[in-house]
């Protein structure tokens, strides 16, 4: 009885007043479990749910009840109601005095109920909290309990609401009553609708009116009242039909937009890419790079479609790249007819270093260039070994160039064996000659 004062506030404000969107009465059938939660405090969540007896019909104990709703704002809701329980033999086994229950319990319950979202939504779920009272023995010995859950509101025509709740209801008195799990299934028809504010609309004065180019528009309101035009331009004409009147209209016979002033959207550089796709506006350029016309890097007047050296300026005549100096050639070929190898071997002579330094020097001093390291044998041999050593050779002098700074990405290391001879190989000197490593310098 202690509890009970806290209830009647409760009650009292959802009782009061008209909603603001709506009231509604709704009825329900519920189900009632008194053991799964004793049996959950007993052992634990893990076995009641494996031994499956949560589950069983038999433990579920029927009732029905009157609810009450009002909404108070956008996404919350109070509710009263009435709850009817038939005589629970769970309930029985679980107090210790089961003669003095009574076969048909009486509580009354207050909640709240925070939805989701406004009440036009179709699905719609909510948390509820509330207090409630019961009296479930026959010397009326009164129970609180404070119900807490979850529900799913289902909106009919914002006529009828349908709601599906669980509740976990904790129980203030456990010697009168154990915690229980109540569900509930209920239907609420709407009994109080804010009426639509319906105003009397404002009185239009009887007034003679013209309308001189029968458009339909009275003179006094139509903008251009000689020529015949559409009411919804305040009887203006428009040609181009492109809802800019004629009268405000720059290009009066071609469709436009309205913050061009009825023209098209320009193309000011006049390359067939309008401004507004144009990231280039002011200068021609081409489709594929969104109006701004080919790049051009390096800057030296080929654009980099063209250009084969796109990141150094160069010159037409050699595509777009810078002109290799007869000077440069000779101290490359120089170094190439210095190149030295251990008899058989693919190690490098030091006398062949000198040379290789100095092309490593120009090759990081004019960043564009390429080098083409062939190698070469005489006819000596084994065919197959021949390729194979000109091959090792010519990776032997691309690898001393990178240790030396020189990008790898700018070297080609190829063996080509006995092929291409520049000396006669039937004779030692004409061999000699034959083993090589030839330097080639491009773009």
């Amino acid at each position: 009885m202690r509890r009970l004062p806290w209830l009647l506030p409760l009650l009292a404000l959802t009782l009061a007043g008209e909603a603001q969107k709506k009231s509604a009465i709704g009825f329900s059938f519920n189900f009632s479990d008194f053991q799964t939660p004793t049996e959950i405090h007993q052992t634990s969540l893990g076995a009641v749910l494996g031994n499956g007896h949560w589950n069983q019909r038999a433990r579920l104990d029927p009732g029905f009840s009157v609810t009450y709703w009002r909404t108070l704002t956008g996404k919350l809701d109070v509710s009263a109601r009435y709850n009817a329980l038939f005589g629970s033999n769970s309930l029985a086994s679980l107090t210790s005095d089961p003669v003095n229950l009574s076969d048909y319990f009486s509580e009354l319950e207050a909640s709240v109920h925070a939805r989701a979202w406004p009440d036009r939504k179709l699905i719609n779920p909510f948390l509820s909290a509330g207090l409630g009272l019961g009296n479930y023995w026959k010397d009326f010995r009164l129970a609180g309990y404070m119900p807490v859950g979850v529900g799913i509101q289902v909106n009919i025509a914002d006529e009828a609401y349908v709601h599906l709740q669980a509740n976990d209801r904790i129980s203030f008195s456990t010697n009168r009553l154990p915690n229980n799990l109540f569900y509930s299934l209920s239907i609420s028809q709407t009994i109080l609708r804010r009426r639509q504010k319906t105003g009397t609309p404002p009185a239009i004065p009887v007034t003679q009116t013209h309308d001189r180019d029968n458009d339909g528009v009275p003179d006094q309101l139509d903008e251009c009242p000689d020529i015949p035009g559409k009411a919804s331009l305040q009887g203006c004409p428009d040609q181009d039909g492109d809802g800019v009147a004629d009268k405000d209209d720059r290009c009066p016979t071609v469709a436009g937009l309205a913050k061009y002033a009825g023209c098209p959207i320009p193309d000011s550089d006049h390359d067939g890419i309008n401004d507004e796709l144009d990231k280039c506006p002011t200068v021609a350029g081409v489709d594929r790079y969104q109006g701004c016309p080919i790049p051009d890097r390096d800057q030296d007047g080929i654009n980099d479609e063209l250009d084969k050296c796109p990141a150094v300026a160069g010159v037409p005549e050699n595509q777009g790249c810078p002109v290799i100096t007869a000077e440069v050639k000779k101290q490359v070929d120089l170094a190439a007819r210095h190149i030295y190898f251990a008899s058989g071997s693919t190690r490098m002579l030091d006398k062949s270093l000198p040379g290789l330094r100095e092309v490593a020097r120009l090759l990081n001093e004019q960043p564009g260039t390429r080098l083409s390291i062939d190698g070469y044998t005489d006819n000596t041999g084994e065919m197959r070994r021949n390729l194979m050593l000109s091959q090792q050779r010519a990776r032997a002098v691309l690898d001393y160039l990178v240790s030396q700074g020189v990008d790898a990405s700018r070297l080609t290391a190829t063996g080509h064996g006995p092929e291409h001879p520049i000396a006669d190989n039937k004779t030692a000197a004409g061999r000699s000659r034959n083993r090589r490593v030839e330097l080639t310098l491009g773009y």
